[in-house]
């Protein structure tokens, strides 16, 4: 059964997103007009497939994906840049699985000038998602502080 997707649009990538929770052995497979889905999903080991005929050719080696424990996206690098895609399929057949990502779409062709290029905003999500093993978090002022505060004192007994 396909995972149901969102897609948006950008001048050189087209973003894919498949909405999986908890995705295991995740296969995406780039190909010129195609692009294959697979995983494992929930707790119940559920199999995704979805294979798309995309709408126009992408530069395989150029695309890429990036696994979270929601979802994964996938970023196709578009082999023509700058020309739209009113739809992500080849054919005109309406896929209940997938829907526009209406959050993330923009009207780019009226953008002349882009200041940081969808791939570069592309690494640097990519960069600051996943493990956040290197985050410091602020400390909390009397936290770990076993003087005794004035709101500490003993409560009444409940009649």
């Amino acid at each position: 059964q396909p995972a149901s997707a969102k897609w948006y649009d950008r001048r050189d990538y087209v973003f894919i997103e498949f909405c999986v929770e908890d995705s295991r052995d995740v296969n995406v497979n780039f190909e010129k007009s195609k692009l294959t889905f697979s995983c494992l999903g929930g707790s119940d080991n559920f199999k995704h497939l979805n294979e798309i005929d995309l709408f126009n050719n992408i530069d395989p080696n150029e695309s890429k994906h990036k696994r979270t424990d929601r979802s994964i996206l996938c970023c196709l690098r578009k082999g023509e840049s700058g020309q739209a895609w009113p739809r992500l399929t080849k054919e005109r057949a309406k896929l209940n699985w997938l829907s526009v990502d209406f959050n993330n779409w923009k009207d780019w062709e009226d953008d002349s000038d882009e200041d940081m290029s969808n791939f570069d905003r592309f690494s640097e999500m990519m960069n600051n998602m996943g493990g956040d093993d290197d985050v410091d978090l602020p400390e909390v002022d009397g936290a770990d502080d076993d003087s005794p505060d004035s709101d500490d004192e003993k409560m009444p007994d409940l009649e």
